[in-house]
């Protein structure tokens, strides 16, 4: 398979179309090879439009969701990103390309591991995977220009607002009802934190994030 010709008919078809045409961003796209990040058994559809799953709890969102969140997110290139749920690397890969450092949160061994050595393998130097528990986010990091969250959640811990700079941007699905998410756009401004709707979509979920049940009778 020609994976770069791929790689520019998914920028042509499913990237540019959503409105997003900013070079550094186009650039990005087209520069990280995204079969890289999926099972060897899925890389005929790397560049498909729709959801992989790269490991359990984690998948790669369609092309068309992430890089319609990404540009909403407005990423400046001195801007210090963190990533929940980092997962296979491929969003922290694509930012690396983009903003000055980024750090990837995964809370197993094994994904961080596996992460480190693929970014390393393709020279992503501005991009780092660091272990911890999601929910808490990495405070002594903290603050954060951009926080993106990689997959769907019910509710959005106050830990992560409490980690962006003034001015920072926290990107999100939350899951609105069964099978609907909104892509949200959280910015702090003066102390305050509020957020923007972008569009609607439903990217795989990020587990345990799930909004508590209450007893009712």
């Amino acid at each position: 398979m020609d994976f770069v010709s791929a790689r520019r008919t998914m920028v042509d078809c499913q990237v540019r179309p959503n409105d997003v045409t900013d070079f550094r961003l186009v650039s990005a796209f087209l520069s990280i090879p995204r079969e890289e990040f999926v099972p060897a058994s899925k890389r005929g559809l790397a560049y498909s439009e729709q959801e992989i799953l790269t490991s359990e709890g984690r998948a790669l969102w369609a092309p068309r969701d992430f890089s319609k969140l990404l540009k909403a997110l407005s990423p400046h290139e001195s801007d210090i990103a963190l990533i929940i749920g980092a997962g296979a690397g491929y969003e922290a890969a694509v930012f690396g390309l983009i903003i000055e450092t980024v750090i990837g949160l995964e809370d197993q061994e094994e994904y961080v591991e596996a992460t480190t050595e693929r970014l390393s393998g393709l020279n992503i130097d501005r991009a780092i995977i660091v272990e911890g528990a999601l929910d808490k986010g990495l405070a002594d990091q903290a603050p954060f220009d951009i926080i993106y969250i990689n997959g769907m959640v019910e509710e959005v811990p106050q830990a992560w607002f409490e980690q962006l700079a003034e001015g920072g941007r926290l990107g999100v699905v939350v899951q609105t009802e069964p099978g609907l998410g909104q892509a949200r756009v959280y910015i702090r401004s003066g102390g305050h934190v509020s957020y923007r709707a972008i569009f609607e979509a439903c990217p795989p979920v990020l587990p345990g994030f799930e909004r508590k049940k209450t007893f009712s009778f």
